[in-house]
């Protein structure tokens, strides 16, 4: 069985290197594919589309994870496999927790990704550190009406969770 995994997930993988081959050859973005498969059947794919969509958070997985959704008519991915050229940044990593794939089988490793040039260790430093100490400074301005909405809204019986 872990022979037949394998072959799987080389397979899809192979799919996810022809995406980010097609989206590098347009210019489209830089060279990161995936594909979200459940039940052996691809329900989302993308490539990395950040120039040419002009969306910095149009990456490869965000693409996939979209059209995956989409094609679900849910906001989970349970029971899906995640192939990506790449491990997935830091933004991606956090988007496929709230998705909530089984798993991620990715190609690349992120340290692949540094040496030409996609270095996201800094972001990965960032996380921990106090929000006004980071690069990009964050400010807290405490609003009652903002906090008053939120916990009667956490409070409702109606809400629906993800």
């Amino acid at each position: 069985m872990k022979n037949n995994t394998r072959s799987q997930d080389l397979f899809y993988l192979n799919r996810a290197l022809e995406l980010a081959k097609k989206g590098a050859q347009q210019l489209a973005g830089g060279p990161f594919g995936c594909v979200i498969v459940k039940n052996d059947e691809i329900i989302g794919e993308g490539h990395n589309e950040v120039l040419g969509s002009h969306d910095p958070t149009a990456h490869a997985e965000v693409v996939a994870i979209r059209r995956a959704c989409a094609q679900l008519n849910d906001f989970q991915l349970s029971d899906c496999t995640v192939y990506a050229t790449c491990e997935p940044c830091p933004m991606c990593l956090g988007a496929l927790y709230w998705a909530r794939p089984a798993r991620i089988v990715y190609a690349c490793t992120r340290e692949e990704a540094a040496d030409i040039g996609f270095d996201d260790a800094f972001i990965y430093r960032e996380i921990d550190i106090d929000p006004a100490q980071r690069s990009l400074p964050a400010t807290h301005v405490p609003m009652e009406e903002a906090s008053s909405f939120m916990k009667s809204w956490g409070e409702q019986e109606s809400k629906s969770m993800y």
